[in-house]
């Protein structure tokens, strides 16, 4: 078999999108999962988180692996830290198992050069953004080894959005989406300030 292919590759279905690199918390307490969780740590092995959207499960979905455990409950409930690693497909549905599982395909991006020119006008973006929202100043260095899914993955967009970046096989398409969501999200903030201080001035525009 491929190495880009895996059999009974564990999966969890959840309303939520990870982004590779990306940490996500997980509560887990349904019985399947318990097992589904407990048998990953012993085999040091991924799962896959799918988006149960309104529209369906979708086929493309991110590994994780699982970063740590948090609090172990001794009904067997746990809380674990994961780190999203790597884009998969579902190709079949497999229901033989105590847990979700499916043959899945690990997706490569095509072969291109990365645009410098589409990096560093992602970067400018994310910079301002991470400005404007928190008031940190990115470093070049932190910057420089950051991609698209490294930025995407510590901005909450809508899940529509970070779908689409995982659909796509080329960083270049994904610099050019993620520009464009963080100069959105730049937008809204700067909406969001103009609201305040018209709030705070009653509505009057004041001088001095």
């Amino acid at each position: 078999m491929s190495e880009r292919l895996e059999q009974d590759f564990p999966l969890f279905p959840l309303g939520l999108v990870v982004l590779p690199s990306e940490l996500v918390p997980l509560h887990i307490f349904e019985d399947r999962y318990k097992t589904m969780i407990g048998e990953c740590l012993a085999g040091e092995r991924e799962f896959g988180i799918v988006w149960l959207s309104d529209d369906g499960l979708r086929n493309v979905g991110c590994a994780c692996q699982i970063d740590r455990v948090l609090e172990q409950l001794e009904d067997g409930r746990m809380n674990i830290l994961t780190r999203g690693t790597r884009p998969f497909r579902v190709l079949e549905r497999r229901g033989h198992l105590a847990y979700p599982a499916g043959l899945v395909e690990f997706l490569a991006d095509k072969d291109e050069n990365v645009d410098p020119a589409l990096v560093d006008e992602a970067h400018d973006a994310y910079a301002d953004l991470v400005r404007r929202a928190t008031d940190r100043d990115p470093g070049a260095d932190e910057l420089a080894e950051m991609g698209a899914y490294e930025m995407a993955a510590t901005v909450d967009f809508g899940l529509n959005a970070k779908q689409g970046l995982l659909d796509l096989r080329s960083e270049n398409a994904r610099l050019r989406l993620v520009t464009r969501l963080f100069r959105a999200a730049i937008k809204r903030l700067d909406f969001v300030d103009r609201a305040q201080a018209r709030a705070r001035s009653n509505g009057k525009v004041r001088f001095g």
